[in-house]
């Protein structure tokens, strides 16, 4: 067996996840949501308003990438608090769409079960496949 063989990758049998859309992982502790240009761009389109004037209201730069703006409290600038809904959810970016087949989250069985513990999600409803796990983890790097 080689390195990165996915017959060797403790999640081999797939993994389960529904989103429960309680909205906890747009909420909490601060952190980054990564967006690129061609995300920028999808969420300024879906807002109707230019890329630019987006990233100036919406995004902060970190070193050379950009990140979703936060509120005080830690949540996603698009979390609609009374609703508990994502207000851009046709057009979030990428390390939403794959959360939660994160690195972070799947480097071993304890990272998982923590995942589990903190989204209701996690664990339960749909049986994912490897390869769609994998294709999900893979795209975003966190």
């Amino acid at each position: 067996m080689t390195k990165g063989d996915s017959s060797e990758l403790w999640y081999k049998d797939g993994l389960k996840f529904s989103c429960s859309g309680c909205g906890d992982c747009c909420t909490g502790a601060p952190g980054f949501v990564w967006v690129d240009q061609s995300e920028t761009q999808a969420i300024a389109d879906s807002l109707g308003i230019p890329r630019e004037d987006f990233e100036d209201q919406y995004t902060r730069k970190i070193g050379l990438r950009r990140s979703l703006k936060e509120f005080s409290n830690g949540d996603c600038v698009f979390f609609d608090n009374e609703t508990r809904k994502c207000e851009v959810y046709g057009s979030r970016p990428r390390q939403c769409k794959t959360w939660p087949f994160w690195d972070s989250n799947l480097r071993t069985p304890e990272d998982w079960e923590r995942t589990c513990e903190e989204c209701p999600g996690s664990g339960t409803g749909k049986l994912h496949q490897l390869v769609e796990i994998e294709d999900r983890r893979k795209s975003v790097k966190i």
